[in-house]
């Protein structure tokens, strides 16, 4: 996951030399829904930020919301990460509603090469409002 969204000559470049990464997960957008895959909606921030860095042709969802950023976040089928299914599900292993203590998210892999990292905006990989520590960013000092 880290190589796909960094390419794989990123961990080789000097340190001073190492790309920014910004990820965005945006609910219910289509693929045309953006001004540089074709949008009639304009929308000049994202359109530059696209033209600067990696735009994906082909990508496929395979969840809603709370697993695919399970997936998104670790790189593993939502299962995995214990979010199989939405955050009030407990069925059992995989399936558990909040982020399993086995996964490393991308954030946490970033941080161990040297990057500080940063997460904004709707979590909702933990299933309670006071969730445990391991599911959750740590805060940035």
């Amino acid at each position: 996951m880290v190589c796909a969204c960094l390419g794989t000559s990123a961990f080789a470049q000097v340190e001073s030399q190492r790309p920014n990464t910004v990820v965005i997960l945006v609910d219910d957008l289509g693929y045309s829904d953006l001004g540089c895959y074709g949008s009639e909606i304009e929308t000049p921030q994202l359109d530059r930020l696209a033209d600067g860095g990696v735009r994906f042709s082909q990508f496929y969802n395979t969840a809603r919301c709370c697993p695919s950023r399970a997936s998104l976040l670790t790189g593993l089928y939502q299962h995995q990460a214990g979010i199989g299914f939405m955050t009030y599900a407990d069925w059992g292993e995989g399936y558990e509603g909040t982020l399993n203590e086995k996964c490393v998210t991308l954030g946490e892999a970033l941080k161990k090469t040297g990057y500080t990292t940063c997460v904004s905006g709707k979590w909702h990989v933990a299933a309670h409002r006071n969730p445990p520590s391991h599911s959750l960013p740590s805060p940035i000092y």
